[in-house]
């Protein structure tokens, strides 16, 4: 066999290879339900939203039988940005509830979903607008301490939650804003010392 033939040879079984990790890497993963899980224990566990997770499964109903092998579809949001959310999340919401943390989590991404911000979650974290950052924490550089465990849950508790909310686009501590523009915004909710608005 001559040197060419065995090239094409070569490069037909790395092609073969590459496209069967390419889709073994892009194949959803699977979850046996057990007892007491449902949809959005699941999704939190995984980090996908509830809605996508229940269509992946074709589900009509909250409805889960122990045993049931779930399709769990893939993130759209990269290890990478759970971390960077996650490292905001911890810089932000120190010594705040949980639902808190969650909560901050969900501004950045109600915050990618709205025309009115970057179409990213690094887009959004690291916004600068008028030459003020939009989070305290990339500013004085808080954000590049590690996401401890809570953070990263309410990361994924807010990726399960995506799109179900009421639409938060910003949090203050009104004992401490000095902007009177942010008091002008409609209050959703008050979790601890902040208050989340839109």
């Amino acid at each position: 066999m001559n040197r060419f033939k065995k090239l094409v040879i070569a490069a037909g079984l790395i092609f073969s290879m590459s496209a069967t990790i390419a889709s073994q890497t892009e194949a959803a993963t699977t979850h046996t339900v057990k007892s007491g899980e449902t949809y959005y224990k699941i999704a939190v566990k995984h980090g996908v939203p509830v809605k996508k997770l229940m269509s992946a499964n074709n589900a009509k109903s909250s409805a889960l039988n122990v045993g049931k092998n779930l399709t769990i579809p893939n993130s759209t949001i990269t290890a990478a940005e759970k971390d960077l959310m996650a490292r905001l999340v911890r810089a932000e919401a120190v010594g705040e509830p949980y639902a808190g943390k969650v909560a901050v989590a969900t501004v950045i991404l109600n915050r990618v979903a709205s025309k009115d911000f970057p179409n990213t979650i690094e887009g959004v974290v690291n916004q600068v607008s008028n030459g003020h950052y939009a989070f305290t924490p990339v500013q004085n550089g808080a954000i590049n301490k590690a996401a401890d465990a809570a953070s990263k849950r309410a990361v994924n508790e807010a990726i399960a939650y995506q799109g179900q909310g009421n639409g938060s686009l910003f949090f203050y501590n009104p004992k401490t804003a000095v902007s009177k523009w942010i008091f002008s915004r409609k209050t959703t909710v008050t979790i601890g010392n902040h208050r989340f608005a839109k």
